[in-house]
């Protein structure tokens, strides 16, 4: 037993004084190559083994013959290690190097490409990663080239929208203020009116730029679906009257929600009136709510007669308003109607503030075609029991 312990004294002074030797040497290497590092890693470790094992075989005097024996046996196996060490630091270096030029990649138009070679695990999944990366960078970049193009699309129709009423107004004031008008009344009437209108779409890009800048802020409240489909049928029947389209509400289950029911009551009343002016005359617009698993579905269901099917992913997008079918159509030819273009600007915001409420309630926005029309959905969370 002393014996072990004298070999094992031996045998840890060698070692460590070898080690204490390329302590310095490993952590002035910490920042070069890491084949380098590697390389001077297996450097101690060879010499603290043959250090340590050329003292235990001085302390036990072996003869010169049998020490030349055991020095041969440590040069080879050094020789061994060492070589292997280098040939490892080599290959982790490829690697490297081939995983840092597949990195420039990232965020590229033709997406990342990974090293050919194989890599170590741990390098592999770097590589997954910077692919992940790469994917969702350019989702994002298809995202804010979408925005973009919805932006300039939303500026367009804005200023062609806010252009012809300002047109009006201007030949309306000229009107009453050189006394040519023949009816002064009904030209302030529709003076009154156009205002509003303008009133409705500035209201609606406020609104839209609350959704977009995250402030819009919720007053959540329990309230059954029942009501709030009660109170949207309400005040979309002065509209649905006067385009001749008739308003059902069918299998409305008084579901509890918690939502703020003054915003939700403006997601359905945007999509009523939405599919009031997208269907025809003596046309049918119904609105039904149902419970599926955590969520309660509203929809309502225009007869419109369809949405082409490149458009559907483009519906809820800033300034979208499809075809002239779906475009509000004007009170009358002339442009002297007293009545205002009820339910909004029309400058294509209703359906991206619907999402946008929607979503800001936890819930989601689609719509799909069906017979004759199409049906906008809104799922929103079940109130908790």
């Amino acid at each position: 037993m002393k014996d072990l312990l004298l070999i094992a004294l031996f045998a840890a002074l060698g070692a460590g004084g070898a080690g204490l030797l390329g302590w310095p040497a490993v952590r002035l290497l910490r920042r070069r190559s890491m084949a380098l590092s590697l390389f001077c890693v297996a450097v101690v470790t060879v010499l603290a083994v043959v250090s340590g094992t050329f003292a235990v075989a001085q302390a036990m005097f072996l003869s010169a013959h049998d020490l030349g024996v055991v020095i041969t046996v440590l040069a080879m196996a050094a020789v061994v290690s060492l070589g292997t060490a280098a040939l490892l630091g080599r290959q982790v270096v490829a690697g490297s190097r081939a995983l840092t030029a597949a990195a420039r990649t990232v965020g590229s138009d033709t997406g990342f490409t990974a090293p050919v070679h194989p890599l170590g695990r741990e390098l592999a999944q770097l590589s997954e990663e910077l692919s992940a990366t790469s994917a969702r960078l350019a989702e994002s970049r298809g995202r804010e080239q979408a925005l973009e193009q919805s932006r300039r699309e939303l500026v367009a129709w804005i200023s062609h929208d806010l252009r012809t009423p300002l047109a009006g107004l201007r030949a309306m004031a000229e009107a009453l203020e050189d006394g040519v008008a023949e009816e002064p009344d009904r030209y302030l009437r529709r003076i009154r009116t156009e205002v509003e209108r303008l009133t409705g779409m500035v209201d609606d890009l406020f609104e839209l730029s609350r959704i977009q800048a995250g402030t819009l802020a919720l007053s959540l409240s329990r309230v059954s679906v029942y009501d709030l489909v009660d109170d949207a049928l309400a005040g979309a029947h002065a509209l649905a009257r006067q385009r001749g389209v008739r308003l059902e509400g069918r299998q409305v289950e008084p579901e509890p929600v918690e939502v703020d029911s003054r915003e939700i009551t403006r997601v359905l009343g945007n999509l009523l009136v939405n599919a009031i002016r997208s269907t025809p005359q003596d046309g049918v617009v119904t609105v039904s709510a149902r419970r599926e698993a955590d969520e309660v579905l509203l929809s309502v269901t225009d007869g419109c007669g369809g949405i082409p099917a490149q458009d559907l992913t483009r519906v809820f997008e800033t300034g979208w308003r499809g075809t002239a079918a779906r475009t509000p159509r004007p009170a009358d030819p002339g442009g002297w109607s007293d009545r205002p273009e009820a339910g909004g600007s029309g400058a294509g915001l209703g359906l991206a503030i619907v999402r946008g409420i929607v979503e800001a309630h936890a819930g989601r926005a689609r719509v799909h075609n069906v017979a004759g029309g199409c049906c906008f959905e809104i799922a929103l969370p079940s109130a908790r029991s």
